[in-house]
């Protein structure tokens, strides 16, 4: 099968996905809308984003390809892990006659809320190959103990 035939049989697919991806950006995706940025106003794109959870921890892959990991912002506050970053528009020459775009560009920013039983002080992230991991550590669940009475 030629690419020609390759992207018409997906291009209705990627035209849906993104004019769903420019509705969110800028009404605010579901119920969500409030207490998550990633789909607010000021982000251009959001990566995609896989957890996982673990009996001693959670992790988290953020898709950001082409992006330097030392120039995304990961942060910790008040229960809420925030990934942000900005990923450089190509730069227009004089030489290119046509160009087809589908890798967003601009700022990102995504929010997620984590339960208490994390343990903040420990969170480790690390880039590699295009993803951004991002472990979240569990504190040790308080296990219930039996005082003795003295008499």
């Amino acid at each position: 099968m030629s690419t020609m035939i390759r992207d018409r049989a997906f291009g209705p697919w990627a035209m849906h996905r993104d004019l769903i991806n420019e509705f969110n950006r800028y009404v605010g995706a579901g119920d969500n809308a409030s207490n998550d940025a990633s789909s607010g106003a000021t982000a251009d794109w959001a990566p995609a984003v896989d957890i996982e959870e673990y009996g001693d921890r959670f992790v988290l892959h953020a898709d950001v390809p082409g992006m330097d990991p030392a120039s995304i912002e990961v942060t910790l506050e008040k229960g809420v892990l925030t990934l942000s970053g900005s990923r450089d528009k190509l730069a227009d020459s004089a030489a290119v006659e046509r160009r087809r775009v589908e890798r967003a560009s601009g700022r990102f920013h995504r929010r997620f809320s984590l339960p208490d039983t994390v343990d903040a002080e420990a969170v480790s992230a690390r880039g590699s190959n295009g993803v951004l991991e991002v472990v979240i550590p569990k504190r040790p669940a308080s296990q219930p103990r039996r005082i003795a009475v003295a008499y």
